[in-house]
């Protein structure tokens, strides 16, 4: 798959304001200041991984940046979905329920939800916020996902490799099939294609 066009559509504050769209749509999610912004410019091919496009996605040092539902156009034909991180934010307990909550209302609720990439930071161990979430997206809400190992040009690969294995497990323990798991790099693009090639098959079934 090559991204030729990638374009920022429109914010929404939630699930009733979000776009009237038939095309697939591939949601990032995860803890506060894992990446999502750098991952959504590296797939788009903008600087977060080195290339010369324009970022569509403003990287910001302070967890908690993403406050709405953000769509990215894709060729027009399917669409990136920035998600509010979890976990930390500077809100308080009342907006980050609200955050939750308008999470929830968008994976279970959004009819051509194609998937959720659910990103982790590789440098750690299995984080319990993580695993909740996961857990909640696998066994309650059956949403398909995918699990994308970020940063990893900051560990050691034998760590990197440690706590996706302590990760994966975790997923088996509950009965679950483990679903596709990536490793990326903003810094150094790795991940980038295999990314790419995901969505793309993910499409090609969506449409038979």
């Amino acid at each position: 798959m090559h991204i030729r066009s990638a374009t920022f559509q429109l914010s929404a504050p939630d699930l009733a304001s979000c776009p009237d769209s038939e095309l697939p749509e591939f949601a990032l999610i995860g803890r506060s200041n894992v990446g999502k912004s750098s991952l959504i410019n590296l797939l788009a091919g903008g600087s977060g991984g080195g290339g010369k496009k324009k970022d569509l996605a403003k990287v910001s040092a302070t967890p908690g940046h993403t406050r709405l539902i953000n769509f990215f156009s894709m060729d027009g034909k399917w669409n990136l979905v920035d998600l509010p991180g979890y976990g930390f934010t500077q809100a308080g307990k009342g907006e980050r329920d609200r955050f939750q909550q308008r999470i929830s209302e968008y994976m279970t609720g959004r009819e051509n939800l194609a998937c959720v990439l659910v990103l982790i930071d590789s440098r750690h161990a299995p984080q319990a916020i993580d695993l909740d979430f996961v857990q909640w997206l696998s066994v309650e809400a059956g949403v398909p996902y995918a699990l994308v190992f970020t940063k990893t040009d900051l560990s050691k690969p034998n760590r990197v490799k440690e706590n996706i294995e302590l990760f994966t497990a975790e997923v088996e323990a509950w009965g679950r099939e483990i679903p596709a798991v990536f490793t990326s790099s903003a810094k150094t693009r790795l991940g980038r294609p295999e990314l790419l090639e995901f969505i793309e098959h993910t499409l090609k079934n969506a449409t038979h």
